[in-house]
């Protein structure tokens, strides 16, 4: 049961990994520009109504600030040096996660695939 290839001829090679890839994230092309779009959309809601504000000062967040608190969010890390104040912000920013971490889950399901359609055709090549 063991599928791995027996030499390194069978192996594929990093650019038909990018390029299967590539592909697959081609075809997903309108579903990642959505959560593009609604990322966007959830930022600029942030901002006007979120009520984001520094930690070390308690100023509001500028625009830019903002983006990036959003951006710190959607990919999980969560640095806490901007925050939201509002309940609507509190949801907005569980929201911003929820989208960071559907993006992340396809961009990685796409590596897979590449990985796995060039392992194919490197097995069917030889």
């Amino acid at each position: 049961m063991n599928n791995a290839p027996k030499s390194a001829d069978h192996a594929p090679r990093a650019r038909e990994i990018l390029l299967e890839s590539g592909k697959t994230i081609w075809y997903m092309r309108l579903l990642l520009g959505g959560l593009l779009l609604i990322f966007v959309i959830l930022t600029i809601c942030m901002f006007y109504f979120g009520g984001a504000v520094e930690t070390l000062n308690r100023t509001p967040s500028s625009m830019g600030e903002t983006v990036y608190f959003c951006a710190i969010t959607a990919l999980t890390i969560g640095y806490g040096d901007v925050v939201p104040t509002t309940g609507f912000g509190r949801i907005d920013a569980v929201l911003l996660g929820l989208i960071g971490l559907v993006f992340t889950g396809l961009i990685v399901a796409a590596a897979v695939r590449g990985v796995q359609e060039a392992s194919r055709q490197a097995r069917h090549r030889a």
